[in-house]
């Protein structure tokens, strides 16, 4: 493309982006608020600062969480009828003994078959 058409096209360009920018102002002098108009509240209203809870309505939501929590605690909890998991089973030491050799021996065959 050359410079000439690249400028047509620019120009063209200016003049839409021109008529949308008459357009919005023509709105305002309407009688719509612009946007940097000063605010209708009078100068000496006070904003509202951060809302403070009482006392009671703050004992009265904290019970409700703890009801809330030991709810919860109770429905996790195992019924009492259901059986529990059976304990654990543990090795005799004399079970842990014969292990123990043939590990060893094992240890021993293979140190046997690295040697050179």
């Amino acid at each position: 493309m050359d410079t000439a058409k690249i400028l047509t096209v620019l120009r063209a360009e200016l003049n839409r982006i021109e008529q949308a920018i008459s357009a919005l102002e023509s709105l305002d002098v309407i009688g719509r608020p612009n946007v940097t108009a000063p605010s209708t509240q009078p100068a000496t209203a006070k904003t509202r600062g951060r809302r403070t809870m009482s006392a009671a309505a703050r004992k009265k939501i904290a019970e409700a969480q703890r009801k809330r929590w030991a709810a919860q605690k109770k429905a996790s909890q195992p019924q009492s009828g259901v059986k529990k998991a059976a304990p654990a089973r543990h090795m005799s030491a004399a079970t842990r003994r014969r292990l123990s050799i043939l590990a060893k021996k094992r240890w021993a065959a293979r140190k046997k078959a690295a040697k050179p």
